[in-house]
């Protein structure tokens, strides 16, 4: 099955990256302003840690949006950080064809997202929840979890 609009390999073209350099926020609040931004409609939040002016120990916020979210995004950081001022970065983004494939395994189907470029798969990543889930089941280490499932995958690419 197809992930929806990234189905296929393409670029965007009408994104944005916000950017805002913060050093004077409780870091404990990073968490909750990514999972706003997630829940608005970012497609990707990552911080960065910086040294700041004076040497001080910073963290840099970085939002990739579409650039009709954007306007929400910057709303949700200005409301929810200390930011005085957002960087705003127009950005292209070439995305991978997407599919999800259930794999069998001892522990019954698990998702994998396989990325193509080209009609040729050249990414495979099993669903982290799903692992996560069967690895506190188990009482096993997700490590292991993930590593059989990647070999699972690959016995299925191998058989075609």
């Amino acid at each position: 099955m197809f992930v929806g609009a990234h189905g296929e390999e393409h670029v965007d073209d009408g994104m944005v990256i916000l950017q805002a350099n913060l050093d004077d926020m409780n870091p404990e609040w990073t968490t909750y302003v990514a999972e706003l931004l997630f829940a608005a409609g970012a497609n990707d939040v990552y911080w960065i840690p910086i040294v700041m002016k004076r040497g001080r120990p910073g963290v840099m916020l970085n939002v990739l949006a579409s650039r009709e979210a954007a306007p929400r995004m910057e709303g949700i950081v200005f409301r929810e950080t200390t930011t005085l001022g957002i960087r705003r970065i127009e950005a292209s983004v070439h995305r991978l064809g997407r599919r999800m494939v259930a794999v069998d395994t001892q522990w019954g189907p698990v998702t994998v997202k396989v990325g193509y470029a080209g009609g040729e798969a050249v990414q495979y990543a099993p669903e982290y929840r799903e692992c996560a889930a069967i690895a506190e089941r188990e009482g096993m280490p997700l490590k292991a979890v993930y590593d059989e499932v990647r070999r699972a995958y690959q016995e299925k690419a191998d058989r075609g």
